[in-house]
């Protein structure tokens, strides 16, 4: 498959079960720092938003999560549970969040890691500066998949490899820029 940036890349290294995504929008970014979510161990993570378009993108993922289905089955019992019965990663934005625009015609995958991602420029240099990626951002991100069993919940999950940005785009959940909230004409006399 191609490696391009607007193609996905379903088998790195010969690996099945990680996928280099094609370019998707970046959402719930908190991959500077780890957040604990829903009062659980901190953690790297990130909403990935999936162009219903990209089907190179959807099909990698899915051959992904099958190969990890089948690595996976010493967790189910020895063989390979009906995907039904699983909770799985990739989910649909205008089932699971109809409300929220960015999620339109395309399906999200969370992905989170308890390590902090590499985050590159489209050169794969070292962004420094956080202010450079924020939800909103698209990028190309690498995610592995693996099986999961436990407290009764049984699927499989997605963890954050690396993030390499490829343009800016309108942030998400209201964030602006200082620039924009300030006027660089402040009257001197409230100060007073």
């Amino acid at each position: 498959m191609s490696n391009t940036a607007n193609g996905a890349n379903s088998t790195p290294a010969n690996n099945p079960m990680k996928v280099i995504t094609g370019v998707v929008r970046l959402s719930y970014a908190n991959c500077w720092e780890p957040k604990s979510i829903n009062g659980g161990a901190e953690k790297y993570s990130v909403s990935l938003i999936i162009p219903k378009s990209d089907t190179k993108t959807i099909a990698a993922i899915n051959a992904a999560v099958d190969a990890a289905i089948e690595e996976g089955k010493g967790k189910f019992g020895g063989k390979v549970p009906n995907k039904a019965a699983l909770k799985l990663p990739l989910r649909d934005g205008d089932i699971d969040r109809p409300d929220d625009e960015a999620y339109a015609d395309s399906y999200f995958v969370n992905a989170n890691s308890n390590t902090a991602p590499q985050i590159v420029n489209k050169q794969v240099e070292p962004i420094l500066d956080r202010s450079e990626v924020y939800s909103g951002v698209y990028a190309r991100v690498s995610v592995n998949f693996y099986a999961f069993n436990s407290n009764g919940n049984r699927g499989i999950a997605c963890g954050l490899g690396n993030i390499q940005k490829i343009r800016d785009g309108e942030p998400l959940g209201g964030r602006t820029n200082a620039a924009d909230d300030f006027d660089t004409d402040v009257d001197d006399d409230f100060l007073s």
